[in-house]
């Protein structure tokens, strides 16, 4: 076994890469995390240093962890603010530390990759990492958003555990977006469709699009959306369309770009990706607000699209709770944390456990809202 330390993910071969990832989970898959590479949009310049480990056996990739050396929490969606104050009020440093997880990107997924002799890889895998941090004098490792069995084997490892709550949307085998309506209470039903009968008689149109069928020109006002989303809430857009264009080239069949149009000019979008039994929602942006525009854009698209081919769940993306009267549930996210220094262990499992309890709470009172039927 031979266990490296990449900067730059191009130095393994994409297909041995992708032959280790889970349900062909789009973010984790070579295409993407080089496009973020390639177009500068991980790097110093956003405190997001690629640091991946990997594991050969002869010349074969057996295993992997997707890794970054962080300088600040940007793009994490798993917030340590308080964390990072807490270590500068006794003037130490919270910054550099590891993180396990796909920047700009709260969907779950792969971070340990492996195919076969899991518990070997894993194990080989962790005491890389903790070698790393020991070296290097990092505060702490941090896997977010990770695949449950990852989730359990580092906890199992004496990480701490964070939850959180987004909502996402499961196909009950519905064959058409009535059938999904006609699971829901009178009154969430008629709302939807109200919606949805609004944009529609807008004179708006939708295009639903992968990476063969968008042009340039899509891409280039889906980007020109993207910025402007960003520049309107004072945030960083990483992303830009030299990405957009080499992710609709390198993976076009799990792309879905929702363009939606009124009188010949294209006012709104959303970018999704797909993975073999999900859909994700990820980026939306617009240059004329319309009612109902992003839920239909966002969601009843995204709906339609996962019922049409046979995807299981859509996860929109993070927060939102006007996501539940649209039929979208309640679901815990997870994640796990490692600190290297004894002074904080105690006060940061403390705050984790409080946090687990909150979360609890809210998402029982958010059940209590389901715009599901009860079944008799």
């Amino acid at each position: 076994m031979k266990i490296t330390l990449l900067n730059r993910i191009n130095e393994v071969e994409a297909n041995q890469w992708n032959a280790l990832i889970e349900d062909n989970n789009p973010f984790s898959r070579h295409e993407f995390l080089t496009a973020l590479e390639n177009h500068h949009c991980v790097g110093e310049q956003f405190g997001w240093i690629p640091r991946h480990i990997v594991i050969f056996d002869e010349n074969i990739l057996v295993g992997a962890m997707i890794l970054y050396e962080k300088y600040n929490n940007y793009g994490e969606f798993v917030f340590d603010h308080a964390w990072h104050h807490a270590y500068q009020s006794y003037q130490l440093n919270y910054y550099p530390k590891l993180v396990s997880a796909i920047p700009y990107t709260p969907a779950t997924g792969n971070r340990l990759l492996a195919k076969n002799q899991q518990q070997e890889i894993y194990a080989l895998l962790l005491e890389t990492l903790f070698e790393i941090c020991e070296k290097n004098d990092l505060s702490s490792f941090h896997c977010l958003f990770p695949l449950k069995n990852e989730f359990e084997l580092l906890q199992q490892q004496g990480l701490f555990t964070r939850q959180d709550c987004q909502f996402h949307w499961h196909n009950q085998n519905y064959s058409c977006f009535d059938d999904f309506l006609d699971q829901l209470r009178s009154k969430k039903r008629k709302n939807i469709r109200q919606e949805r009968k609004k944009v529609n008689h807008s004179g708006i149109t939708l295009r639903q699009l992968n990476g063969h069928t968008a042009s340039a020109s899509d891409w280039q006002i889906f980007n020109h959306f993207y910025q402007r989303t960003f520049l309107e809430k004072s945030g960083m857009a990483t992303l830009n369309l030299g990405f957009f264009m080499e992710i609709a080239q390198t993976m076009p069949d799990q792309i879905l770009l929702v363009l939606a149009e009124i009188n010949g000019e294209t006012i709104a979008g959303s970018l999704m990706f797909k993975s073999d039994s999900r859909l994700y929602g990820r980026h939306w942006g617009c240059i004329e607000h319309m009612d109902y525009l992003h839920f239909e854009t966002c969601y009843y698209q995204g709906i339609d699209y996962c019922i049409k081919h046979h995807l299981q769940v859509f996860e929109p993306g993070a927060q939102g709770e006007h996501k539940v009267a649209r039929g979208f549930s309640p679901v815990l996210t997870q994640s796990n944390h490692y600190i290297k220094d004894d002074r904080f262990k105690a006060p940061i499992q403390h705050f984790c456990n409080e946090e687990v309890k909150h979360i609890e709470l809210y998402m029982k009172h958010i059940n209590q809202h389901n715009p599901y039927r009860q079944k008799t």
